[in-house]
């Protein structure tokens, strides 16, 4: 009965910690002159790049797919992380808040960089301060959502009972 109540508390832990990192990742996304700036320009290129595919003759299925794929990149960055830690935090026992911070936010900070095989984008030192300020914002999400999910559920992970018993 322990375990259920337990799955009830970590379930809503994520679906509260969720969207808190996409609040984050939001906030940061606008304050951030330099990532505001690169998300805007790769999203006005994206938008024109549809206008212009609708103009000659390609359906809106393309639009669909866009927007799955966005979908999609969204799951992996807000979603998949703090469920890693969650789940390891809960199997392992770990009930710190430096693992659930930390760990959720250096798994979504590493996400871009493991999707692309570990490379740089440019090779200039400009390139490279951009992206970390990107991986700045993203490890912020991370932190955010693992914490918040260590608030409410994370402290009592893999807690003995009074009685002893697990």
């Amino acid at each position: 009965m322990r375990a259920l109540g337990f799955l009830f508390v970590a379930g809503l832990a994520l679906i509260l910690a969720i969207p808190c990192g996409a609040a984050v990742l939001a906030l940061g996304a606008m304050l951030d002159p330099a990532t505001s700036e690169t998300l805007s320009r790769l999203g006005l290129v994206g938008l024109f790049t549809g206008l212009e595919d609708l103009a000659s003759g390609i359906g809106p299925e393309t639009l669909l797919f866009a927007l799955a794929a966005i979908a999609r990149a969204l799951f992996v960055l807000l979603v998949v992380p703090p469920v890693l830690v969650a789940v390891l935090g809960a199997v392992l026992g770990w009930r710190a808040a430096t693992w659930y911070g930390a760990g959720a936010g250096l798994l979504t900070a590493l996400v871009p960089w493991l999707a692309r095989g570990l490379t740089r984008t440019g090779p200039s030192a400009d390139a490279l301060v951009l992206e970390g300020r990107i991986t700045a914002v993203l490890f912020l999400t991370g932190a955010a959502s693992g914490l918040v999910y260590w608030l409410i559920a994370g402290r009592h992970a893999g807690a003995p009972s009074e009685n002893g018993r697990a």
